[in-house]
């Protein structure tokens, strides 16, 4: 196991900050009713960075495996592709 310092209660205040304010930032696109291939990407790249830092810094990933990390990543890029590939199917 790697000899690593734990996570000071600091940072993952700015961690939460940080989603917080993805999370607003992905509500203020829906009420404003933005829509569009842009727009969802640009939704769905927001979800996957949520996503990856829930899971690295919530979940404590970032002090396993490259393995472990590389199958968390694997699963969000499969999720994310999957939804993007339904939605531009979609459109057609």
């Amino acid at each position: 196991m790697h000899n690593s310092q734990p996570q000071t209660n600091l940072f993952s205040t700015i961690i939460w900050l940080l989603l917080i304010a993805l999370t607003i930032a992905t509500f203020s696109i829906g009420e404003v009713d933005l829509s569009g291939k842009n727009t969802m990407l640009m939704l769905l790249v927001i979800a996957m960075i949520k996503s990856q830092m829930v899971a690295n810094y919530f979940m404590g990933l970032h002090r396993t495996r490259l393995l472990w990390r590389g199958i968390m990543f694997g699963y969000f890029v499969i999720v994310g592709g999957s939804i993007a590939l339904a939605y531009l199917m979609g459109l057609k």
